[in-house]
């Protein structure tokens, strides 16, 4: 059993000095609230010599592995030999910052001795006066055999904007090509995929470049308006079983933007985000974000939809999409995305290895150089759009991610000023605890 901690915030003043402000002062709308984990306890599998593989760790998590001022970060994990022999060891724990893990900020070296059939305390109480991530690793006798991160304020981590001059310019020209291209929406009812309660058609449309794009609607049977949830689909998602018969009194309409998901069998961008990397207004990301927006288009003219609350989820790249969408289009009423990808590229690249390699690599191929790639990039990076963002939002974060690391959503999170609120998972990586996260997601929206 652990503590998941929600992050509640308020409507605040977009002026700049006010938003460093709140953000300072954020962790005053703390509440703790409890939660059933799935796991005790969390790691990541690394090449370990036998003898470190004797070692069993345990960290505690009556913390949530973070903490706001005037907290001190404190972690404490426990060693026992996993067969219950007797073992001597040298152990050291190291704490290093996310962007970098070749920097210590933190190192203690300890000669333990554990008994037969017991096992060890240790605590270790952290210098960290900075708001961040941090990546904390065990080693024994020169072996890592555990790594996790932790957290020290983390809605006062701030990555500022660096937004192009005609930032605005470009998404409303955007927005103006998009407006310009007929969707001529087509809608087949799938009798095989249909229930009871709703029943479930193929969509197509046209968007931005003319090209066609596909989804999934479920629709209450009974007359009436419904409220409408759009989910926007991660990145090389495949469409998956739905209980057509889950909800009759909600339309659910899942999507795919351009060469994903249904769209993936027509294809014709190869590895979606290095697609025309070189070209701002060709380049991937610009027409799937269009895609977003024409998903809403369709939703909004859909004779069935309570055009006053449509709503959108996305995870990972959904999660990006969901914000995009929201910050282009002001038709949402209310947004619900986890584990965001796509944001503060420069630190993003620092932190992991895809998609940061494939980038680089066509960067290269391209003759790019860093100024370049990250001034293309700026135009489709979350944390620019996010101040954009009018409805309310809940985010939920995985604490171990190592694919959208929390650094990253935070990047995001933080700059959104319309009211909000974030669930940080503690134990999860590259998703979220769905049993926690989807009652969450549908009071959020009931609520609103």
């Amino acid at each position: 059993m652990g503590y998941t901690r929600e992050i509640l915030s308020q409507q605040i003043n977009p002026n700049h000095s006010e938003l460093s402000k709140y953000l300072r002062l954020s962790n005053l709308h703390l509440h703790f609230r409890m939660k059933k984990l799935l796991l005790s306890v969390f790691s990541i599998a690394l090449a370990i010599g036998m003898d470190a593989a004797d070692l069993k760790v345990n960290v505690d998590l009556s913390h949530d592995l973070w903490w706001n001022a005037p907290e001190t970060p404190t972690v404490k994990f426990s060693l026992a030999d996993s067969l219950s022999r007797a073992n001597e060891s040298k152990i050291r724990f190291f704490v290093t910052p996310d962007t970098d893990e070749n920097s210590d900020i933190f190192s203690e070296e300890r000669v333990i001795n554990i008994p037969k059939n017991d096992s060890i305390n240790l605590t270790f109480t952290l210098p960290i006066s900075q708001p961040g991530f941090y990546k904390c690793f065990i080693e024994d006798d020169g072996n890592v055999i555990h790594r996790f991160n932790i957290g020290y304020e983390p809605t006062s981590c701030i990555s500022l904007p660096d937004s192009q001059p005609d930032f605005d310019t470009f998404w409303q020209r955007a927005l103006n090509e998009l407006a310009a291209v007929d969707g001529e929406y087509k809608v087949v009812l799938d009798k095989k995929q249909s229930g009871k309660k709703r029943k479930a058609y193929d969509v197509e449309m046209k968007s931005w470049g003319g090209e066609t794009i596909r989804g999934k609607l479920y629709v209450p049977v009974a007359d009436g308006k419904y409220p409408a949830l759009i989910y926007y689909n991660g990145y090389g998602a495949q469409p998956w079983d739905f209980d057509v018969d889950g909800r009759d009194d909600l339309i659910e309409f899942v999507t795919g933007v351009r060469g994903q998901m249904y769209n993936q069998p027509y294809n014709t961008y190869g590895d979606w985000i290095r697609y025309n990397l070189d070209k701002p207004d060709s380049y991937y990301y610009k027409g799937a974000f269009m895609d977003a927006v024409r998903f809403i288009d369709f939703i909004s003219q859909y004779e069935k939809t309570d055009t006053d609350r449509i709503f959108a989820e996305g995870g990972s790249q959904g999660g990006a999409l969901t914000l995009a969408a929201a910050s282009l289009d002001d038709r949402l009423a209310a947004i619900c995305p986890y584990i965001p990808f796509l944001s503060d590229y420069k630190d993003y690249f620092k932190i992991v290895n895809w998609p940061a390699a494939p980038v680089m690599e066509e960067a290269k191929l391209k003759g790019l150089d860093d100024d370049t790639l990250y001034r293309n990039l700026s135009y489709f990076d979350i944390k620019n759009l996010a101040r954009r963002i009018k409805c309310p939002v809940m985010m939920g974060i995985g604490l171990q991610d190592p694919t959208c690391p929390p650094h990253t959503n935070m990047s995001s999170y933080n700059l959104i000023t319309s009211p909000k609120q974030l669930i940080i998972y503690p134990t999860c990586g590259h998703t979220v605890d769905y049993s926690d996260w989807n009652p969450r997601r549908d009071k959020f929206l009931q609520d609103k």
